[in-house]
């Protein structure tokens, strides 16, 4: 199984992404990531979707999103090619002599803590998912007590493929 990841230029209206979500549900494939957000144009939103499957599968998920109304712009997003981070907020219950210690782990990954409560630290993450998953990994022997992942999103280097709207 592949991976794609796909950057939708998409109307910033009402139901696109309800649109987009039914065209996957209804062919029987599965999202793996989805992010959306306005762009510096309020009237389109950017949605990255990473989808898996065979060669034949991703292509035919790239040509149906294209024929949706909603869709402006489609961009495959390599690894060469792009730029993608995700997010990961952790909630870690650490005692006060163990605190220190995730502590210079988050260091080390750039993270940052962003809540301390009396048995617990908040830690935000960004980077690649492998980053983040190793990250994760390493927090094995403390007690992950929630967990939030927002999911890819990236955009193309350079400027030679901006659409201009």
């Amino acid at each position: 199984m592949k991976k794609r990841v796909l950057s939708l230029l998409v109307d910033n209206t009402s139901g696109v992404l309800s649109r987009v979500a039914g065209l996957f549900s209804r062919r029987g494939y599965n999202i793996d990531s989805l992010t959306v957000g306005e762009t510096a144009d309020p009237r389109y939103s950017r949605m990255t979707v990473v989808a898996s499957g065979d060669e034949m599968i991703l292509d035919q998920i790239t040509k149906q999103l294209a024929k949706l109304i909603d869709v402006v712009d489609i961009k495959i997003l390599g690894e060469e090619t792009s730029v993608s981070r995700e997010l990961v907020l952790v909630k870690v219950r650490v005692d006060a002599k163990d605190r220190q210690s995730v502590i210079s782990m988050v260091n080390v990954f750039r993270g940052s803590i962003i809540d301390v409560g009396s048995d617990s630290l908040i830690i935000e993450l960004t980077g690649q998912q492998s980053k983040l998953d190793a990250f994760i990994q390493l927090l094995d022997g403390y007690e992950i007590l929630e967990l939030a992942r927002t999911g890819i999103t990236g955009l193309s280097r350079g400027s030679d493929d901006v659409r201009y709207l």
